[in-house]
């Protein structure tokens, strides 16, 4: 089955790419429409992902769409929603560079980031929806070169290294991203048949 996920994020792609079961192919929804400018302003990432979704369902075809971020308990939630957006046309090494200055005193570094994923059937209006999540904490140094995003500054819980040393094949195990697409590949095949 062909599944269109709605982004223009290479990475993001070959994350889902990673975690996809037998039976499924994914594409980027720019290989077969011209990209459109989704304003992402709801205060949830279900919200950000369902306005993705909303975007291209006159498509007519499966639709997959995610939002994430990286919640920070000491900054109130910080970046949250806005991960991506924070200081937008900044390079993550800057963005990162000014969260670790935020909190360069702060002992209190628990941090983790959320995924909300949905899946959209357009030959019967099915739309399902899970989280994916992992805790951790903030570096207190970016390290590592793998992964994107703020992966050089995130420790998982149960590790000593940060996303950006460990690389895919433990992210793949751990992350937001893959825990939320795994559940929701679960739930699709019940939609699909597919397994």
């Amino acid at each position: 089955m062909k599944l269109y996920l709605v982004t223009s994020n290479e990475n993001k792609l070959k994350e889902v790419r990673l975690i996809l079961p037998a039976g499924f192919d994914v594409e980027s929804v720019e290989t077969i429409a011209p990209k459109k400018d989704i304003v992402e302003d709801s205060a949830t990432f279900f919200g950000n992902s369902l306005k993705k979704i909303e975007a291209y369902k006159d498509l007519g075809v499966p639709l997959l769409a995610d939002d994430s971020g990286l919640v920070i308990d000491s900054l109130g939630g910080f970046p949250g929603v806005n991960s991506t957006r924070f200081m937008e046309n900044s390079h993550y090494l800057t963005k990162m560079q000014i969260i670790l200055d935020r909190m360069v005193n702060e002992e209190n570094r628990a941090a983790r980031f959320v995924c909300a994923a949905l899946f959209y059937d357009p030959s019967n209006g099915v739309l399902v929806g899970v989280e994916g999540k992992v805790d951790g904490i903030i570096a207190r140094k970016q390290s590592g070169e793998n992964g994107f995003g703020y992966d050089p500054i995130f420790v998982p819980q149960g590790y000593s290294q940060t996303f950006g040393v460990l690389g895919d094949s433990v992210k793949m195990e751990l992350s937001h991203r893959a825990k939320a697409f795994k559940k929701l590949f679960s739930l699709v095949h019940l939609y699909t048949g597919k397994k």
